[in-house]
């Protein structure tokens, strides 16, 4: 199946993890939805189908985050912004349980994936994270085509991506924000949320929120440490102005 459209949204999003300013953030861009045996992008994000079964896939899975100015941001100021992230790596799913009638499932998820920023004129490569999710996921619950996903687990992250979060420079020394060496360990623990609803058949709707918990985190005594919990809300939307004839097999699993 191959799809072709707009998509867009917004949030009310922390500025990085434990900060304590959230600001608001929106996107519009097109999108591509594209179902093949391998390579997949859907409403489960961009994906490589190395390996799957109804009890245990490997993907190659992709993730991002939005930049936050230091400007706007009261702990960093004077300090380099944060720019855009991309995550890609290897996503382990072990499926605990599963109705088909339903159909619903629980599921543990395993990605390690290497994050990468950029300002648009290079990349750079920030470390590594590991967020092992216990994950239950339910489709058509309140309306035909609907899928809910609800998962919670802890995040770990290597020395290099916690300095890019919580280190201070000597050069970025000032009062109540001294110099400060981060180091690899426990990130936190997050709840998150997404439940997608199709409204019409090329227009559908998504909310999602997180709770995110950094009590007993490794550097929660860095300065750039504010608080120890983080809020997000996000709504959006997907708008379908091309859908291929093709359709995903009828011998396909329900969440494929």
């Amino acid at each position: 199946m191959f799809e072709a459209g707009i998509g867009g949204g917004g949030g009310w999003l922390p500025d990085y993890p434990a900060a304590e300013q959230n600001h608001f953030r929106g996107l519009v861009v097109p999108y591509i939805i594209y179902r093949g045996e391998i390579l997949r992008s859907d409403d489960q994000g961009v994906r490589g189908r190395v390996y799957n079964t109804p009890g245990v896939g490997l993907d190659l899975s992709f993730s991002g985050a939005f930049p936050t100015s230091s400007d706007d941001n009261r702990a960093r100021e004077g300090m380099p912004d944060l720019d855009w992230q991309g995550e890609v790596g290897p996503s382990l799913r072990v499926t605990l349980w599963q109705d088909e009638q339903t159909p619903q499932r629980v599921n543990v998820e395993l990605p390690v994936r290497a994050v990468f920023s950029t300002d648009w004129t290079s990349i750079r490569y920030r470390g590594l994270t590991a967020s092992p999710e216990l994950a239950y996921e339910r489709l058509g619950l309140g309306a035909t085509a609907s899928r809910l996903r609800v998962g919670i687990g802890p995040v770990f992250a290597t020395g290099r991506l916690m300095d890019y979060y919580y280190r201070v420079d000597p050069e970025y020394v000032r009062p109540g924000r001294a110099a400060y060496d981060a180091q690899a360990g426990y990130l936190g623990t997050r709840l998150q949320f997404s439940y997608r609803l199709p409204l019409t058949g090329r227009l559908s709707m998504v909310a999602g929120g997180r709770l995110e918990s950094f009590h007993g985190a490794t550097n929660d005594d860095s300065p750039l440490f504010r608080q120890k919990w983080n809020t997000s809300l996000a709504l959006g939307f997907s708008w379908s102005l091309y859908q291929s004839e093709t359709r995903v097999p009828s011998t396909s699993g329900p969440f494929d």
